[in-house]
């Protein structure tokens, strides 16, 4: 149980430094200098202002200092990233493989917060992704490469695919990201990561299209589905693939 909350804290704080990036990125600002401060008023936070989670609540969602309401965003990332480690440790124990996970899934949720807000996937955050994927391959070299690089090239591949052939309705943020995703998880899992991504970008955007959110002109950021689906896939994958290959055999 120590651990787990360990972890979760670790998340948590880690998740705070995430807003930083998803904050300073896509602003072309420098995620070092200059040190925390209030969007509004410019003040420099006080290590008590940054305690993740707590000081959001004990402030009541607003600066100390000018008194501005701060985004409920903030909160969010941080549960949400400690949340997403110790699932991730629940499933995959003290491994190279879990902490690799860990590594993708701050990723992807920095991702996956940049494409809601501004529609774009940062190049930075992609590079940064596949060098620390190629550092985990040659780290977990017994898994084999042959797997990973066929994911790599499946996942960029396919999208781009149907970038083509659907004259542009796939972004390059997307493309890049599934090659990606590829390289941590290998093709089998690319593959199941994709058609969890597609159903459920196609169910939330009929939903936001019948609630009149969205239009079906309007472009909505596939990067968080494609999040979701990877963290779907690496919890559930292997018993999609199985009851898939059940059902096509007609055994299940």
């Amino acid at each position: 149980m120590l651990l787990y909350i360990f972890l979760f804290v670790f998340g948590t704080i880690i998740g705070s430094f995430l807003n930083v990036l998803i904050y300073r990125i896509p602003r072309k600002e420098s995620i070092v200098f200059p040190s925390s401060h209030c969007t509004k008023c410019g003040h420099e936070l006080k290590p008590f202002d940054l305690i993740p989670i707590i000081s959001f609540i004990t402030l009541k969602g607003r600066c100390r200092y000018c008194g501005a309401k701060i985004s409920l965003k903030y909160p969010l990332v941080e549960l949400l990233t400690g949340l997403v480690f110790i699932t991730i440790f629940y499933y995959f124990g003290l491994t190279a493989k879990t902490i690799s996970y860990i590594f993708l899934s701050a990723i992807l949720i920095t991702i996956s917060f940049i494409d809601i807000e501004y529609k774009i996937i940062p190049n930075e955050l992609i590079l940064t992704g596949i060098l620390g994927g190629i550092v985990f391959r040659l780290v977990m070299y017994r898994d084999g490469l042959t797997d990973y690089i066929i994911g790599f090239l499946l996942g960029a591949g396919i999208l781009f695919l149907i970038s083509v052939i659907s004259g542009g309705g796939m972004g390059g943020g997307d493309i890049k990201l599934m090659a990606l995703i590829g390289l941590f998880v290998g093709w089998k899992l690319t593959l199941t990561t994709m058609f969890i991504a597609v159903i459920l970008g196609a169910i939330c955007g009929i939903i936001l299209i019948l609630l009149k959110i969205k239009t079906r002109k309007d472009y909505i950021p596939f990067g968080p589905y494609i999040a979701v689906a990877w963290l779907i896939s690496i919890l559930y994958g292997c018993n999609i693939i199985n009851f898939y290959i059940k059902l096509i055999s007609g055994t299940a």
